[in-house]
C-alpha cells in the first residue's frame, strides 16, 4: 500500500524520484497521459525504505537494476497537478544513481517502455537546456546543474 492519502485540502504522498545523468543528460519521462517530463520514480510502500522504493520503482519503470550513489534532495512540493487540478502535498527523496552496470544507455536518446496498461516515454534531456523544457519539478531545471556534495533540503510551492 503506497503512503498516500486525500484530504478536502489536497493529496499527501511520500515518494522517490532517481537523478540519472550521462554525458551533461538527464534521463526524464512522460506517460501516456502526462504531456510533461518527470523524473523516474514514485510512490514509497508503508514499510518500505526510500533506498529500496527508488531502487523497485527504477526496475519497475526501465527493468534495470541500478546502484544508489547518494540522497541528494530532500524537497517538499507544494502545487496543483496541470492534468486533475488536484492540490498536492508530497515530500519527495531524489537519489543519484548510477546505470553503469545497467544496457540502459544502448536503448538510445528516446525509448519507450511499458508497465502493465500504461505506455513510458523516456528521454535524454540536455542540463543546460532544461530552462525551456516542461518539466516538473520546476527546481530540477536549475538545481541538477549543479549537485551538492551533501543532501540538500528544497521547498518549493508551485
Amino acid at each position: 500500500m503506497d503512503i498516500k492519502f486525500k484530504t478536502e485540502e489536497g493529496i499527501f504522498s511520500v515518494r522517490v524520484r532517481a537523478i540519472i545523468i550521462n554525458d551533461g543528460r538527464l534521463l526524464a519521462m512522460h506517460d501516456d497521459v502526462s504531456p510533461y517530463y518527470y523524473l523516474i520514480g514514485g510512490k514509497v510502500e508503508i514499510n518500505e525504505t526510500c533506498e529500496a522504493a527508488i531502487l523497485r520503482e527504477v526496475y519497475e519503470e526501465l527493468d534495470i537494476c541500478a546502484q544508489i550513489v547518494r540522497p541528494v534532495f530532500f524537497a517538499q512540493n507544494f502545487y496543483t497537478d496541470d492534468l486533475d487540478k488536484q492540490k498536492y502535498h508530497e515530500i519527495c527523496l531524489y537519489y543519484l544513481l548510477d546505470i553503469s552496470k545497467t544496457d540502459l544507455l544502448s536503448r538510445g536518446d528516446k525509448f519507450v517502455m511499458h508497465e502493465g496498461k500504461h505506455t513510458l516515454s523516456f528521454e535524454w534531456l540536455e542540463i543546460n537546456e532544461l530552462k525551456d523544457k516542461y518539466l516538473y519539478p520546476l527546481f530540477i531545471k536549475t538545481e541538477v546543474q549543479n549537485l551538492p556534495d551533501n543532501l540538500k533540503f528544497i521547498l518549493e510551492r508551485e
